[in-house]
């Protein structure tokens, strides 16, 4: 009979009766799960054909309201010009996107959603739907899925989206990929993270820091910006 392998430790039987070993094995087997994760989560996809803008805001705006419209008009004019549009698939201005999307005729409207017991099924206007049980496994999906982050007006679970990928672009571990802030919210809240974290007597971050996101004020800005990423894209593909 052949030797185990060496890098395989032997197996032993446990008891269940025994409390220690039984949580000293889930634990151990937990944190190797956790380290499959993270090399799983070093893969980047290859070239994609389209460029992909996820769009993060409100899943509380009505049809018919300004933010959905505008929402809606900027999906609609990134999709006529070659972006498959992004979202968490949800009802509110994620569907806004998705909507725009279709009514461009892209074939290229995706949805990431996460499992919660309050909120509706996927948006009718996703044609792409995807399903995960967590947050951070959503998170991860909208980094490896998308080439810009177009960020409009939300809450709590919007601005928990924006932040994540505003420290991900800080500490480096997602580069090159722009976050697009909407609206005058978000020009307060850079303001204010700059007034509060650059006070020169206890530095809490770098002025480069707070240059990572870019706060404009229009849909039409949004448009012009992302209509220069892709070209830009497109230019180093070919």
């Amino acid at each position: 009979m052949s030797n185990p392998p060496a890098d395989r430790e032997p197996t032993h039987l446990v008891s269940l009766a025994d409390e220690a070993a039984v949580r000293a094995i889930l634990e151990s087997t937990v944190t190797r799960l956790w380290q499959v994760v993270n090399e799983l989560s070093r893969l980047r996809p290859s070239r994609r054909e389209r460029y992909r803008v996820a769009i993060f805001g409100s899943a509380r705006a009505q049809p018919g309201t300004f933010a959905y419209e505008e929402v809606k008009r900027v999906a609609a004019a990134l999709a006529g010009m070659g972006c498959d549009i992004v979202t968490g698939g949800g009802p509110g201005l994620m569907q806004a996107a998705n909507e725009g999307a279709v009514s461009a005729g892209s074939g290229g409207s995706l949805g990431i959603r996460v499992d919660l017991p309050f909120e509706q099924d996927v948006n009718p206007f996703v044609e792409q739907a995807f399903e995960h049980g967590t947050f951070f496994t959503r998170l991860q999906h909208f980094v490896i899925a998308s080439d810009a982050f177009v960020v409009v007006p939300g809450g709590i679970g919007t601005v928990l989206e924006m932040l994540m990928i505003w420290q991900l672009l800080q500490v480096r571990h997602v580069d090159g990929v722009p976050l697009i802030l909407v609206g005058q919210m978000w020009r307060g809240l850079v303001d204010w993270a700059g007034a509060s974290m650059l006070d020169p007597h206890q530095p809490l971050a770098s002025a480069r820091d707070l240059q990572i996101p870019r706060c404009l004020d229009t849909g039409d800005e949004a448009i012009a910006v992302v209509r220069d990423l892709h070209a830009a894209w497109q230019a180093q593909r070919t």
